[in-house]
């Protein structure tokens, strides 16, 4: 049998918020432990206002931190202040749409129709970061997390490096 290698990937969280900090994080704090039992680093985890220059400038700071990936939480639904979308979808190089779908679809299971309003998204900026942008909430970024980012990182770097 094919034993696999675990490959350990240094990741960024990016928390975007107008009310929370470092301490009352929950959303952040949650992905940053799950990462971290899966085996993975997390170097950087930062919050930063619903501000589209300001999101985008953090991000270009962590892309140059030696993350591979950065996930981002919060932002990405359809409220006036809902910038996440617009500031970091515009550095995608290549997408990968079946995040977003799959999503979408595990959320539906438990929120029902309100999961067509998240813009989450997933794919290499121009720099080659891996971003994961994700809803604010901690159950989505629970979701998210362990249902799709930790089970497919290990692949998602082998693909990158080939």
């Amino acid at each position: 049998m094919e034993q696999k290698t675990f490959i350990k990937v240094t990741c960024s969280i990016l928390t975007i918020s107008d009310t929370r900090n470092l301490e009352t994080d929950t959303s952040g704090k949650l992905i940053q432990s799950l990462l971290e039992a899966a085996g993975h680093q997390v170097i950087t985890r930062v919050i930063v206002p619903d501000d589209a220059p300001r999101i985008k400038q953090e991000m270009d700071k962590l892309a140059a931190n030696g993350s591979f990936c950065l996930i981002t939480n919060g932002g990405t639904g359809i409220a006036k202040r809902d910038v996440t979308y617009e500031a970091l979808f515009a550095t995608i190089q290549q997408e990968i749409p079946g995040f977003g779908e799959i999503f979408r679809m595990l959320s539906y299971e438990e929120v029902g129709s309100r999961a067509m309003v998240s813009r989450a998204f997933a794919g290499f900026s121009e720099s080659g970061l891996l971003i994961f942008a994700l809803p604010g909430s901690s159950n989505a970024s629970r979701l998210a997390t362990e249902k799709l980012i930790i089970p497919e990182l290990p692949h998602l770097v082998a693909e990158r490096q080939k």
